[in-house]
């Protein structure tokens, strides 16, 4: 192997990385050796998060300042101990990529699969999602914008459907509002659900929130967008890496992040979010005990 070759084990897996010294972040100096190291720090924290789900993965083999690429479907060359799931598509079926321990994760970085897209329903029963996803897209810049918006989504699922309710920093530009599901309501159920309850906050504040598509027609206002809940359909996965400056990362937060006033959805990162760990631990370490039925 060469001087930036080097080989992962972790128990019976082995994970031969290469091209360590590869910049992923040019700007800020983090290589693929970089992710490899985050991969097996945040594994113990993020796997229970991915457990069972199908995976996507958006890949950046020359780094984030050149073209990436999404992929569904586990290449072939993948090794035979990374389990895999089969679901089925319109014309035919996709391979997932499951992820239940460090070593997958590691191979994943090694092959620049910087953003890790999950499933919201598990690989077993993919029709019934375990967790209902409003995400906060917002027109321009102004994130106090996204956290108005976010305080109402949450209020109306607390005070008047008495839902628990979790946010997550996207590291993008937005906030993921999360209802966690016990898995027995169909898509259908859950899409039509979040469905109402956005039509009505559009309705009742409709100088600041819209259901509308295009983006030509929300008109300066956050997007309540609830098109991931169906079939097949990811939202990042939690402290998964962002392909963007500074390599932000997805960031489960409590409510008074999330609405603090200098809060920013790029806040934490590859650098950073192992040292908030340490202080306040994942704050969704238990979203799976509450998870409920929507009636």
């Amino acid at each position: 192997m060469s001087g930036t070759d080097k080989t992962f084990t972790y128990g019976n897996y082995t994970v031969e990385a290469s091209s360590l010294d590869k910049p992923l972040f040019p700007k800020v100096g983090i290589t693929k050796h970089d992710l490899i190291r985050y991969s097996e720090k945040i594994a113990d924290v993020m796997l229970p998060h991915l457990k069972d789900r199908p995976l996507s993965f958006q890949r950046f083999p020359d780094g984030i300042e050149k073209s990436g690429f999404f992929q569904k479907n586990t290449p072939d060359y993948f090794p035979d101990w990374i389990r895999t799931h089969e679901l089925k598509k319109e014309d035919g079926t996709v391979r997932h990529t499951l992820a239940d321990n460090t070593a997958t994760l590691v191979y994943l970085a090694n092959q620049a699969c910087l953003t890790v897209h999950a499933g919201l329903a598990l690989a077993d029963q993919p029709d019934h999602p375990v967790e209902l996803v409003i995400d906060l897209d917002p027109p321009g810049d102004d994130f106090s914008e996204v956290q108005c918006s976010a305080k109402r989504v949450k209020t109306l699922l607390e005070d008047e459907h008495n839902l628990p309710v979790f946010a997550k920093f996207t590291g993008s530009s937005g906030i993921h509002v999360v209802v966690p599901l016990r898995g027995r309501n169909t898509f259908d159920t859950v899409r039509n659900f979040a469905k109402r309850l956005t039509d009505q906050l559009a309705e009742q504040f409709p100088d600041d929130l819209t259901t509308e598509q295009r983006k030509n027609k929300r008109q300066g206002r956050v997007f309540l967008d609830i098109n991931r809940n169906a079939y097949g359909q990811t939202a990042v996965a939690p402290y998964s890496v962002r392909a963007k400056p500074g390599a932000p990362v997805a960031c489960p937060v409590d409510w008074d992040e999330a609405l603090a006033s200098d809060a920013d959805p790029q806040m934490y990162t590859v650098e950073n979010v192992l040292r908030r760990l340490g202080q306040k631990g994942d704050v969704w370490s238990d979203i799976r005990r509450h998870a409920v039925d929507l009636d």
